[in-house]
């Protein structure tokens, strides 16, 4: 088992990473995707897949944060990681450092300067540390002896060291270095802190240099002790180190220290060769010591080296360098993310409209305009498929808005069921369709290989007719329905409403379709039922209900339930089927366009004031 899902997910760490996510949700559950990527050094999108592979298998939950399930819980115990037993320092949390009392006040003052400060360009790589992070850094100089005294070179400075440097010792009552060179590309960088640090009493000194280019001649051998973050690739290790090298005075003992976020093991030995040619020798290693901010990719974190320089310590990049240099420059492949608020699905990377996850993020779901973002599964990006126009999945925040709440007395029969959605519409029943003349029919049953695709999609979850075992789940829907739908008026008491479904059910359960799993409770739900037109004596189909829990493939539950409710019409001889929605429920809309649904009319409401006076006689 460990071995097909490593495989599953291409995972480089093999089955020794599975052991590792396992291990840590067993200590640390219930546990966040980034919670783990954070215990375990994998990527976000890493975790979140081998955590999808564990869930389809049955070890791991569908609810959030996840936790292992019985049968996970057993598997843990026959792989022998049973013992929970966490030895991690509680004070400083591992990161062998802890923040004295003296600069809190240099916290609060660094997290002012980087509100105002550049905003981090993702395509370079650029993930801008914490506060606390800043700190943490001088401290780890001024541990080692690095500082103070002496001179520091700063290989790019979007984290903004040097005023942080600055900070320190502008709290501590004066400079605790001679000097701060900052070399980098990024002439906003750079003018920011030149305007910040002339009034904290700490020469730093700036210059503005593309590392591409072997460094200026006035700075070559000129410092004691570099500190660089470079770009998360193997040659942007190699190069970045090599130009703090140029940079050190000759001879052992100068320290570099080198903050980096978590590879798979091919490429950290690729990054640990680079290292070690250049004549550098590890004296400290500090794992998750780094946290950063819209890093999600790698949980947030990364770790902190101490190197130091050697008699055969010499620069491996004496010249100009050209080739691939950040990840974005080396990527060759899109991500699928998911927006977590209405379940549309982008691709990110390379020849898609956002090269970058911080790019999607900055303008929010083209959707629904919300987010956050959920990684899927890495994609060719010569892929031409288009996931930009797919639809939103139907849950909390998108799916059937419906009338308003009827009061608590009247029987759920005598008015729609709720269907999930932020909005209600009407007080007042629609009125059944009218038969249009010359219309064409919007939706075809699927092929049999599109409903083996629709069915592969949606595993391990299957549709089928809803029973009296499933009003307790059913319940728990309608009332997030009401509650969604229509906030504190909402009727929402699950049981209240497994009662009134339970009486709608004795009377039929034609059209109630749940979707579940292998001895699993429903995570979908949806009720269409047959009406007449009370005019024309024409049947036609309502969509009263639909609804999807937050389960990893929502959109393509979402689409299995709404298609066994178009097939449940089309078995009944119903030839006109309705689904109302909110004008501004555009994930909704999408889906409805999605199965062939046309707009054919416009419910308007309008709100009068309360406690007016009936006449304009006492003005």
């Amino acid at each position: 088992m460990l071995t097909e899902v490593a495989e599953a997910v291409r995972l480089q760490e093999g089955p020794p990473g599975v052991r590792s996510v396992l291990r840590a949700l067993r200590r640390l559950a219930p546990a966040s995707t980034k919670d783990l990527s954070r215990a375990t050094g994998l990527p976000v999108p890493i975790v979140a897949a081998l955590g999808n592979e564990l869930r389809r298998r049955g070890f791991v939950t569908t609810q959030r944060p996840s936790r292992l399930t019985e049968a996970g819980l057993d598997l843990v115990a026959q792989l022998g990681m049973d013992l929970s037993l966490d030895a991690t320092c509680t004070t400083c949390d591992g990161r062998e450092l802890v923040i004295p009392d003296v600069l809190d006040a240099a916290v609060r003052r660094l997290r002012a300067l980087m509100e105002s400060g550049p905003a981090a360009d993702m395509a370079i790589d650029q993930s801008h540390c914490t506060a606390e992070t800043k700190v943490r850094r001088v401290l780890a100089l001024l541990t080692a002896g690095a500082l103070p005294g002496g001179s520091l070179l700063l290989i790019g400075d979007d984290d903004l060291i040097s005023l942080a440097v600055a900070v320190v010792g502008d709290v501590l009552g004066g400079p605790i270095v001679e000097q701060v060179t900052v070399v980098d590309i990024s002439a906003e960088i750079l003018d920011y802190i030149r305007k910040v640090s002339a009034g904290l009493g700490t020469r730093v000194e700036t210059v503005q240099h593309d590392l591409r280019l072997p460094l200026p001649a006035e700075l070559l051998e000129q410092h004691d002790v570099a500190m660089t973050d470079p770009p998360y690739t193997a040659e942007g290790a190699r190069l970045f180190l090599s130009r703090a090298v140029e940079g050190l005075r000759p001879g052992p003992a100068h320290s570099v220290f080198f903050s980096f976020g978590g590879k798979s093991p091919d490429e950290m030995l690729e990054v640990q060769r680079e290292i070690m040619g250049l004549g550098l020798v590890t004296n400290g290693f500090v794992r998750n010591f780094n946290e950063y901010e819209g890093s999600g990719i790698l949980g947030g974190v990364g770790f902190f080296q101490h190197l130091l320089t050697t008699t055969s310590t010499a620069p491996s990049h004496e010249g100009e360098f050209s080739g691939p240099l950040y990840t974005g420059d080396k990527r060759t492949r899109q991500r699928e993310y998911t927006c977590v608020a209405c379940d549309a699905r982008f691709r990110v990377g390379p020849g898609a409209r956002w090269t970058a996850v911080a790019a999607l993020r900055a303008e929010g779901c083209p959707n629904c305009g919300k987010g956050p973002f959920r990684p899927g599964r890495l994609v060719p990006a010569e892929d031409p498929t288009t996931l930009a126009e797919q639809p939103a999945a139907v849950a909390r925040q998108a799916a059937l808005p419906r009338q308003v709440p009827a009061p608590a007395e009247t029987p759920a029969t005598d008015r729609n069921a709720p269907a999930l959605a932020p909005d209600a519409v009407a007080a007042t029943p629609a009125a059944a369709p009218a038969t249009p003349v010359g219309r064409t029919s919007g939706w075809r049953p699927p092929t049999d290989e599109d409903r083996a695709g629709l069915a592969e999609r949606a595993r391990p979850y299957v549709t089928r007719q809803a029973d009296e075992r499933d009003l307790p789940a059913i319940g728990r829907f309608e009332a997030e329905i009401a509650r969604v739908s229509f906030g504190e008026d909402a009727i929402d008491d699950p049981a209240r409403w497994a009662s009134r479904l339970g009486r709608a059910m004795e009377k039929s359960k034609e059209g109630m379709i749940v979707a579940d799993g292998p001895g699993e409770e429903p995570v979908g739900w949806c009720w269409v039922s047959i009406n007449q037109n009370a005019m024309t004596g024409d049947r036609y189909a309502n969509f009263r209900s639909l609804a999807v829990s937050p389960v990893d493939n929502r959109s393509d539950v979402a689409e299995l339930l709404l298609t066994a409710g178009l097939e449940f019409c089309l078995a009944n001889g119903i030839t006109e089927v309705v689904g109302r929605v909110h004008v501004g429920n555009v994930p909704m809309r999408t889906v409805y366009r999605k199965f062939g649904f046309d707009p054919t009319s416009l419910s308007m409401k309008l709100f009068l004031p309360e406690g007016e006076p009936k006449g304009d006689s006492a003005r």
